[in-house]
């Protein structure tokens, strides 16, 4: 959810390149995820728990894990509101699907990373969570379809008032108790909860409120002079 002040970063125009800047922004997104977990320090909640996932189940991917978790958060969405749930909600479907498809490919296309000084993966970490924003930021311009995550943590603002920040925290939060508590009943041991989690639930907002002020002055320096008065 954007503020007032954000508004004009939100592409309201052609769909096709919306779609085009949609596509790109899951691209960079999962491109970023990957990088992130090929630095080894900790990883963001939502993929410590999938990732977590690949090791109790092997034969799954990261990426069916995460589709398999955005269909149960749809199915959430539904079950909290179903006077609210519109048949257009299944679409967030799609992108989900393309998210998991990407994560994947992206995973193996990085799989030859492996650093070994702790300051160059804190580099790559920094680097990664960079892109992960931009993606966030690319997605969030081009206006379209939430995924349903997002969908699932809107409805229970929606519905209680709540602010989205705050119900983002405590879902956050749970997702990475719930990755701790799995790794210490199959694993033995929590997994890809490090440093580089905290730091990922730092940087990543700060990350997308810097597009956002960058967008806003490339916006401004375009914007055509106002006509003056003779």
């Amino acid at each position: 959810m954007q503020h007032d002040k954000d508004a004009a970063v939100v592409d309201t125009g052609n769909k096709a390149r919306r779609w085009i800047i949609y596509v790109a922004g899951i691209y960079i997104l999962t491109l970023g995820l990957s990088l992130a977990i090929r630095a080894g320090i900790g990883i963001s909640p939502q993929s410590s728990l999938t990732r977590t996932m690949t090791l109790v189940l092997p034969p799954l991917t990261q990426g069916n894990f995460n589709l398999i978790l955005e269909v149960i958060m749809l199915v959430l969405t539904f079950l909290i509101w179903p006077r609210n749930f519109k048949a257009s909600n299944l679409l967030s479907m799609v992108p989900a699907l393309v998210l998991a498809l990407l994560l994947d490919f992206n995973l193996m296309v990085t799989e030859w990373i492996h650093l070994e000084p702790y300051a160059a993966n804190l580099v790559l970490l920094f680097f990664a969570d960079a892109m992960l924003a931009l993606g966030l930021f690319l997605m969030i311009r081009a206006n379209l379809v939430l995924m349903p995550i997002d969908l699932f943590v809107n409805t229970i603002q929606q519905k209680t008032g709540w602010k989205w920040g705050n119900i983002k925290t405590v879902f956050d939060c749970t997702l990475l108790a719930l990755s701790a508590s799995i790794g210490l009943m199959f694993l033995g041991a929590p997994h890809f909860i490090r440093e580089g989690t905290i730091i990922n639930a730092i940087l990543v907002g700060q990350y997308v409120k810097l597009y956002f002020f960058l967008y806003g002055k490339y916006a401004a320096r375009k914007a055509p002079a106002p006509a003056v008065a003779e």
